[in-house]
């Protein structure tokens, strides 16, 4: 990640993005075969790693940016380090598990794909997820929402985003990827219920937020404030807000070999 696409709204990211929930952590566990040892590739401030430091033995946590490490939440079983995620200075044949949450569309694939397939084990296990736009169950607030996204904002997303609209589905993971039957007939969703405050820090907290207020010196947030407070009509409610997650895992083969990619 040449660009530090955070650095700008970092103090938000940490207080205002959604938790995942505990069934995505399960499913990764699950798949693996062992549970000492993983690496959350992009951690930003550690929302997933905590959850993985219930799992594994040992969390090594990286991201490349500075900023975002600031914020993190520590635990005596997780390291953070600021590394690229390509270059994560880990041992080869260290982890039984990579993970990247909402990241990998950031990442220089081929060089990442290459590290995963240095520093996992045999039988290890590199799952990624992605989760597209929220919604709830106010259709005005919906299109407030979607007009912010597309229009406010939108020109300021760095075009890498466009990986995250497809789902990560144009990417081709370096492994046998795993089919996940468990998600057939429940699909997994992350939801929380938020006050406008905690939605407006969490639009603040958008890669493209941060590009826009630096280039215009204005909170963008201003230019919709009043259409959203017309929408919740009452600020003292909470909305039940959801985003789809789109999880992906691929096992490396047993015998050590280079990842195709």
């Amino acid at each position: 990640m040449p660009n530090d696409h955070f650095e700008n709204v970092a103090r938000y990211y940490g207080e205002f993005r959604p938790r995942y929930p505990a069934r995505l952590f399960e499913l990764i566990a699950d798949s693996c075969t062992l549970h000492q040892h993983v690496w959350d590739c992009a951690t930003g401030s550690g929302q997933a790693a905590v959850a993985l430091a219930e799992i594994f033995d040992c969390v090594t946590a990286t991201d490349a940016s500075a900023a975002q490490l600031e914020g993190s939440e520590p635990r005596d079983n997780i390291i953070y380090r600021c590394a690229p995620a390509e270059a994560s200075g880990l041992n080869s044949g260290s982890v039984d598990a990579i993970t990247v949450a909402q990241a990998l569309h950031w990442f220089p694939l081929e060089a990442f794909f290459q590290e995963c397939d240095r520093v996992l084990k045999p039988e290890g296990i590199l799952a990624v997820w992605t989760y597209g736009l929220m919604r709830t169950h106010n259709e005005t607030l919906n299109t407030i929402i979607r007009h912010y996204y597309n229009t406010v904002v939108g020109p300021y997303w760095p075009p890498e985003r466009r990986l995250v609209d497809e789902a990560y589905g144009s990417i081709e993971l370096p492994f046998e990827e795993l089919r996940i039957p468990q998600l057939d007939n429940q699909p997994l969703i992350l939801q929380q219920s938020w006050s406008m405050d905690q939605l407006i820090g969490y639009l603040r907290s958008w890669s493209a937020s941060g590009y826009f207020a630096k280039a215009n010196a204005e909170d963008p947030i201003a230019i919709i404030r009043t259409d959203l407070e017309e929408a919740w009509r009452d600020e003292s409610q909470t909305q039940l807000i959801q985003w789809p997650i789109t999880l992906r895992m691929s096992r490396k083969a047993t015998q050590i070999g280079r990842a195709h990619v």
